[in-house]
């Protein structure tokens, strides 16, 4: 390649990646695999490496990773979040293994999983957890303390009360965790996750705090950043140190003496890959001597004494036998390929989702196609690629009918998604009776999927409203239910009728209202005959709201078919009204602040009686707090509030000011 020719694809390559860099680090949406990104930052390097002239200033080589958000406060690492050289051969770890014996004597190297998740620092003070932050571009993060202190696995205080220790680590999704998320989502019909480390990055940056601890993240702590109060000589004397501070360390390290040894430890981790409940996407080998390390030193990218050998993407063919179309809770017709059984990262694969029309055409799949299937520490297998057709095949285009129940399929305005406008589908029936059921909707205990299924075979129900009309004699004709189980289940749906009306505009499964946009509903329309009664440019000026939104709105509550069910859930003594929580003004203009564990009280209760009040719940302390409450290891919070002087009171002494105010 010429100089010239080297020009243009180092233009192209730096437009590329940078590209690639946005869609993973500010909007946690890769459109391409990790190996197929590796691999164009390889060709870049040495490309660079060859032409040291054309190198660009925007090129990614030139820093460490992407740019921080503006969604949290901004977080400055006083110690650099680097990355590793990322090697993909055994030859180049034998390499790095060799260059260490070269200028170290009697080298010895710390072998561990590579975790595929979110790299975020925890800072500890006095053994208190004071903050947290994501990797950001390696210099500068996001604070996302609040979101971190959700996941039950980092301690709020160490088992020992050390100066300060700041501690690198990755937030990981476990592989179940991530099949129920994706159900969710699916049930919800949201665009599902692609993988555990997407989600997971998705669930640390959520601006709630609650959404982020029902995602059931995890973390992983591999490497001290800083500490004061403590001296140690080794990787593995840290790892030991972490762990025994209470903290989770990264699985199964490893201290190896020679290549033949790191090989030997690469070769297991990726045999026992499919084993771990975590995805992994390669193995970290590190000179375990600190005092070496500075030895080896580091270029001005990545340091000379650690690499990460990445697993290449196991990809297999296979034949498609059909494709399959399924119909989603909000009716969207969602082709699925089925094809002769793989076995990829040790699990036997046969489906896949195909996404949309336009994912089947601009691939040319079709029925019969010989097709390339990949699972690169993904949960969610994809197929890459049609290799070759069947002879005579055509291209593969969706049903213009609903599979189940043959309605003509209708296509969004501006969106590639087909739907079935039929709410009575059966299909969509199912799920959205499962939804207007769950926790977070008329929380109906005791109706999950095989319940509801089984109510829909036997012609007991046939819409939500049914479930209003269910009789204990219906209930004990079925096989399901006993006599306990069956008045359970009857208790439950009566309960549900004195639900507030947010759960209850939030169960009917409207597209684009979730639990927080319906509340906001209900707040500023307090009545179901005002929401039903309200135009456009009503909802899209309540807080949180747009025209999306609030056409949703308009058009769900415009559909006869909801009007009808509406009419008869009113007609069964379910609540259309949205009171006002407020039941005095007691702790009117003040603000509350709760932290650590209450002797009797859950948080939730506690925010209820303040509320009820007229007070107000922080989650956060500043100058403006008035009071903090606070309970059994309270954290940072406590700590802050005596700093700021903000009075802190416990549980009793703020059920006597609701008795005495």
């Amino acid at each position: 390649m010429n100089k010239e020719e080297a020009k243009v694809r180092i233009e192209a390559l730096t437009e590329e990646i940078n590209n690639h860099n946005y869609n993973y680090y500010v909007l946690d949406n890769p459109v391409i695999e990790d190996y197929e990104y590796d691999l164009l930052m390889q060709e870049l390097r040495r490309l660079e490496e060859e032409f040291p002239e054309l190198v660009l200033p925007t090129s990614p080589t030139q820093r460490v990773g992407g740019e921080a958000l503006n969604t949290f406060d901004k977080v400055i690492h006083d110690v650099q979040m680097g990355s590793l050289q990322d090697v993909f051969s055994f030859e180049q770890v034998k390499e790095f293994i060799l260059r260490c014996q070269g200028k170290v004597t009697d080298a010895e190297f710390i072998v561990e999983p590579k975790i595929d998740g979110l790299s975020v620092s925890l800072e500890y003070k006095n053994g208190v957890f004071i903050r947290g932050s994501t990797r950001g571009d390696g210099f500068v993060g996001e604070d996302v303390t609040l979101n971190l202190r959700t996941i039950k696995s980092i301690p709020l205080k160490l088992k020992e009360k050390i100066d300060y220790i700041e501690i690198r680590g990755e937030v990981y999704m476990p592989r179940e965790s991530f099949h129920m998320l994706i159900e969710q989502q699916e049930l919800n019909g949201e665009q599902p996750f692609k993988n555990p480390r997407n989600a997971a990055a998705g669930s640390l940056r959520q601006k709630n705090p609650k959404i982020t601890a029902t995602r059931h993240l995890d973390i992983f702590l591999f490497n001290i950043q800083q500490i004061r109060g403590k001296e140690l000589d080794t990787h593995k004397d840290s790892l030991d140190y972490i762990k025994s501070l209470g903290l989770k360390v990264i699985p199964s390290y490893k201290l190896c003496k020679s290549y033949d040894e790191v090989y030997a430890e690469i070769v297991r981790i990726g045999e026992e890959r499919s084993k771990y409940p975590f995805d992994i996407d390669g193995v970290v080998i590190k000179l375990n001597d600190f005092n070496q390390r500075e030895i080896m030193g580091a270029t001005s990218k990545f340091p000379r004494w650690a690499v990460a050998y990445k697993f290449p993407p196991e990809e297999k063919e296979t034949k498609l036998l059909n494709i399959e179309v399924n119909v989603g809770r909000t009716g969207a017709l969602t082709p699925t390929a089925v094809f002769d059984t793989i076995t990829l990262a040790g699990t036997s694969v046969s489906r896949a989702v195909l996404h949309n029309q336009q994912f089947i055409t601009e691939k040319d799949i079709r029925i019969g196609d010989i097709i390339l299937v990949r699972k690169a520490g993904e949960i969610i297998p994809e197929v890459v690629k049609s290799i070759r057709h069947e002879e005579n095949s055509v291209p593969y285009e969706l049903p213009e009918e609903c599979p189940v129940c043959g309605s003509r399929a209708e296509r969004d305005y501006g969106v590639s998604v087909l739907r079935c406008p039929n709410l009575d589908c059966p299909a969509q029936l199912h799920k959205s009776i499962v939804h207007f059921a769950s926790k977070g909707a008329m929380n109906i205990d005791g109706l999950g999927p095989a319940n509801v299924k089984a109510l829909l075979n036997s012609g007991t129900i046939s819409s939500v409203a049914d479930l209003y009309t269910i009789t204990y004699e219906q209930l004990t004709k079925m096989d399901r239910f006993a006599d306990k189980s069956a008045k359970n289940l009857l208790k439950a749906i009566e309960n549900s009728k004195s639900n507030p009306l947010d759960r209850l505009v939030f169960a009917l499964g409207i597209r684009n209202i979730g639990q927080r946009s319906a509340t906001l509903l209900c707040e500023r329309l307090p009545s179901m005959d005002s929401i039903m009664n309200a135009d456009v440019s009503v909802i899209s000026e309540i807080e949180g709201f747009g025209d999306i939104m609030a056409e949703s709105v308009v058009r769900a509550f415009q559909e006869p078919h909801m009007q009808k069910t509406i009419e008869r859930l009113r007609s069964y003594g379910v609540n259309m009204e949205y009171g006002s929580r407020v039941q005095s003004n007691k702790f009117s203009g003040l603000t509350f602040v709760l932290t650590g564990t209450l002797p009797t009280l859950k948080r939730s209760d506690a925010k209820t009686i303040i509320e009820s009040m007229g007070g107000k719940v922080s989650s956060s302390v500043s100058k403006k707090t008035d009071y903090v409450v606070a309970g059994e290891d309270a954290g940072s919070k406590l700590t802050k509030a005596q700093e700021l002087g903000v009075k802190i009171i416990s549980e009793q002494e703020l059920l006597d000011m609701q008795e005495k105010l």
